[in-house]
């Protein structure tokens, strides 16, 4: 199965992250290639973004179910493709290093199904790495520009 994990530290305090990831809203449009996402309810939400596998680019339309709040530390969540034929899972993990600084982890793990799982898989392995690096670090960085203009 393809997939990606990143750990990266933020100056702030795992309160403020978790205030930060427990919106959908916030961190969705981080998501590379983001085109739009629609909130279902609390624990759903569809996404569209254009993905770039290789030569290959495309609009990516998935479900996401969130299949655990605990707060403070860890959102874990389902994906389903709507349009293509693929499903996997992940999550954000915080943990508290001190008061003021606050470790984060991305994971994504996604595998492509039917008649082309098999020749998308392979790129599936060096495209994911680099997905779960980028929306974990842009979710970080989004957070100390909000803590940059409340605080």
């Amino acid at each position: 199965m393809p997939n990606g994990k990143y750990t990266t530290e933020i100056h702030t305090s795992i309160d403020r992250v978790w205030n930060f990831v427990s919106d959908i809203n916030n961190w969705a449009p981080l998501v590379p290639g983001y085109i739009e996402h629609k909130i279902i309810n609390d624990k759903q939400s569809t996404w569209k973004f254009v993905s770039d596998i290789g030569i290959i680019k495309r609009t990516l339309h998935m479900k996401i179910d969130i299949t655990m709040w605990q707060e403070p530390t860890k959102v874990t969540f389902n994906l389903t493709g709507l349009n293509e034929n693929f499903s996997g899972k992940g999550y954000f993990e915080a943990g508290s290093i001190t008061d003021s600084k606050t470790s984060i982890t991305g994971f994504l793990d996604i595998t492509a199904k039917g008649v082309l799982g098999p020749a998308i898989n392979p790129v599936l392995k060096t495209v994911i790495p680099k997905t779960a690096t980028e929306l974990t670090s842009e979710i970080a960085i989004k957070i100390k520009e909000v803590e940059d203009l409340i605080y």
